[in-house]
């Protein structure tokens, strides 16, 4: 693995993740505690439940994951339940601790690290599987994250990335509203159309993109906009004819094959 510099801007990604975990307000039982993990699973499968139907986290069983950027571990959890050798790596000290305690709590067996997605200590051609959901759009160089993924991903092994859709409906319902995007303070937060997406994934083989991530009533937005989203905008968006609005979804997603 080459010895690369770490870009200036990653100890601000760093730092910042460091204080804003994501998803940590959601819950009101103390960080760390049986009942704010079951809190951020619960809230995260629900924002995010086309994840249980598109990736099979019982599906690994005694094989080698890998979950870039897992914060707290609530993904790296439901593979670890489904018998995956997993592995977790985040850039933020807090999230890995916090990775370690939602382990413990439920007897769970995995290894985690503090480390950089754009320089993975790790051997090339390690794991069967990479899971990095929310990680790319956030990182310093969101190239070498997607490379470095590849460089350890086993010959045939499948990585999973999702970014931001730029030509989607909730990037312009925000700016129709004036209401900021969740993380839009974070020192690097990135949009993609999916031409860009699928250049950025350009060293695999093969690549499966998915659209997806439509409304869902929002726990985190009061007041008036608040209100008028969850009241009459989730349900008449999800009432139009999904194959109509489904270039529009807000997550794109990608199953790559090395």
């Amino acid at each position: 693995m080459p010895d690369r510099p770490a870009p200036p801007v990653t100890a601000e990604v760093r730092a910042y993740w460091n204080h804003r975990i994501h998803d940590l307000e959601i819950s009101s039982h103390p960080p760390g505690s049986p009942g704010f993990f079951a809190d951020l699973d619960e809230y995260h499968f629900d924002k995010l439940h086309h994840l249980l139907a598109l990736v099979d986290f019982n599906g690994y069983a005694g094989r080698r994951v890998l979950d870039v950027g897992c914060g707290t571990g609530v993904d790296l959890v439901r593979f670890v339940r489904g018998g995956a050798a997993a592995t977790g790596v985040d850039l933020a000290d807090s999230a890995v601790a916090l990775a370690r305690e939602n382990l413990r709590h439920q007897s769970l067996p995995a290894s985690l690290c503090v480390g950089d997605g754009e320089r993975l200590p790790f051997p090339d051609n390690t794991f069967d599987f990479v899971f990095a959901h929310g990680v790319v759009q956030y990182t310093a160089g969101d190239r070498p994250l997607v490379e470095e993924c590849r460089r350890v991903l086993s010959p045939g092994g499948t990585a999973f990335f999702q970014v931001y859709n730029r030509i989607s409906w909730l990037n312009a319902l925000s700016r129709v509203m004036k209401v900021g995007l969740e993380h839009q303070d974070a020192p690097v937060i990135r949009k993609y159309s999916p031409g860009e997406f699928r250049s950025l994934l350009g060293g695999f083989s093969d690549v499966r993109l998915v659209y997806e991530r439509f409304p869902v009533k929002s726990r985190l937005h009061g007041g008036w906009k608040g209100a008028l989203y969850n009241q009459l905008f989730v349900g008449t968006f999800n009432a139009i004819p999904r194959p109509l609005v489904r270039r529009f979804g807000w997550h794109l997603l990608a199953f790559c094959r090395k």
